[in-house]
């Protein structure tokens, strides 16, 4: 057992290095999606984006001594209370929220406004965790995966309702911990094939797809000729990937919303929307990262930033203001900080004894990961526009309150890592 300290001895300096460095970068950036050259501008003005900014980033402070005062078991023992209020939100925000951009996922009070699907990241985190940590709880067996896709389930199909299609990608990440606990692989498999499918039948014609098909189920029908008993399975993949690539298309036409579909199109079918409209943000973002080059043109100096050619650049778009005015080199730092944050947390996960806690650190990690990702690749043309922020870099109090409670979360638990030790 290790020798007990200070208050915080124990607790990651250097994951907290790298989380205010990021806001801080993100604080500098917001500042200048919004810059106007003409008019005389401070970056502390509370009516810019920057100024309000920066009272999320003080208010943020006060949940994290909040975090590091309580008793780290409080987040283990308490998790099916906070998932079952984060329910209760995100069901309420359907009935009271306001409506942005198609989705009704605020609450808004005044000019403040909060997002519930932010906060309900983490509580389905932390009850998916206690979930896995369970005796007799084993994630090979068929009932334990039910129910860990029940504790999923439920707010993906809240958050779906409202509908905020860019939310529910990230809590799919909450997959990935489970692998780390024993889930088969062959969900990991299948909807790596389902995303295939699913871009090809965007970017190939169907017939050139179901001859394909057709091709590769006559040859494993050759193949397992001798074996009549495997016929009626490679059937069966058949009809069922047949009938995915053909619904395809009535997803996209019927299911989704025609601003959804627009997006889509707008990477995978360009030549069906308009440039000048649907895929206008999409199209100045890259003009914007493209026109850095490599050290980029300087801080408040961005033209493409500086004359709003980029909607939503202060959130959703932050990545474009970073890339034009620092260039690629501003930008691999900031994708250096993110990965070295990503992989201290994965080391801090794997060095936890208590599963809880180790589930609950590749939580943390996959879904920064999933944002970060996501963020960028919409923001360069390799993932429809969702509406995913860039964590602690775009602005917004929900977003950042919640990235830093989940993160300060961990590092609490980590803190006490040699008590669960001890205990064990």
């Amino acid at each position: 057992m290790r020798r007990e300290g200070g208050f915080f001895t124990d607790l990651d300096w250097l994951v907290v290095f790298i989380y205010f460095i990021l806001v801080a970068l993100g604080w500098f950036n917001i500042f200048a999606s919004v810059y106007d050259p003409v008019a005389d501008q401070s970056i502390l003005d509370i009516s810019l984006n920057s100024g309000r900014q920066l009272i999320f980033i003080g208010v943020a402070l006060v949940p994290i001594l909040v975090i590091l005062l309580l008793d780290f078991r409080i987040y283990e023992s308490f998790a099916p209370i906070y998932y079952g209020l984060m329910i209760l939100l995100l069901a309420g925000v359907l009935i009271f929220g306001r409506e942005v951009n198609g989705a009704k996922a605020w609450f808004e009070i005044g000019s403040f406004r909060l997002q519930p699907a932010e906060f309900t990241k983490m509580a389905t985190a932390l009850l998916l965790a206690r979930f896995v940590s369970s005796t007799g709880v084993k994630l090979s067996d068929f009932s334990s995966q039910i129910k860990a896709f029940l504790i999923l389930a439920l707010p993906i199909g809240l958050i779906m309702l409202q509908p905020d299609f860019g939310s529910v990608i990230i809590y799919a990440s909450l997959v990935i911990p489970m692998y780390r606990e024993g889930f088969p692989s062959i969900y990991l498999i299948l909807g790596f094939t389902i995303g295939v499918l699913f871009i090809l039948t965007l970017l190939v014609p169907e017939n050139y797809i179901f001859i394909g098909i057709g091709t590769v189920t006559f040859i494993a029908a050759v193949m397992q000729w001798k074996r009549p008993k495997r016929l009626i399975p490679v059937a069966l993949i058949a009809i069922v990937v047949t009938g995915f690539v053909m619904a395809t298309d009535f997803i996209l036409n019927e299911v989704i919303y025609e601003y959804q579909r627009k997006r889509v199109e707008a990477i995978f079918r360009p030549e069906l929307v308009d440039p000048q409209a649907e895929g206008w943000n999409l199209e100045q973002s890259k003009i914007a990262i493209g026109s850095g080059g490599f050290s980029g043109k300087g801080f408040l100096e961005g033209t493409q930033t500086k004359f709003g050619y980029v909607p939503e650049q202060s959130t959703d778009f932050i990545f474009s203001t970073l890339a034009e005015e620092h260039g690629w080199l501003g930008s691999a730092v900031m994708i250096f900080l993110f990965l070295a944050l990503i992989l201290r947390i994965v080391f801090i996960a794997e060095r936890q004894k208590s599963k809880f806690a180790r589930f609950y650190g590749y939580s943390v990690a996959s879904i920064i990961f999933f944002h970060f990702t996501i963020n960028i690749a919409m923001t360069i043309g390799l993932f429809p526009v969702v509406g995913i922020p860039l964590p602690f870099f775009s602005y917004g109090g929900s977003s950042l309150w919640s990235f830093t409670i989940m993160l300060f979360v961990l590092l609490k638990i980590d803190m006490h890592r040699a008590q669960v030790l001890s205990r064990h």
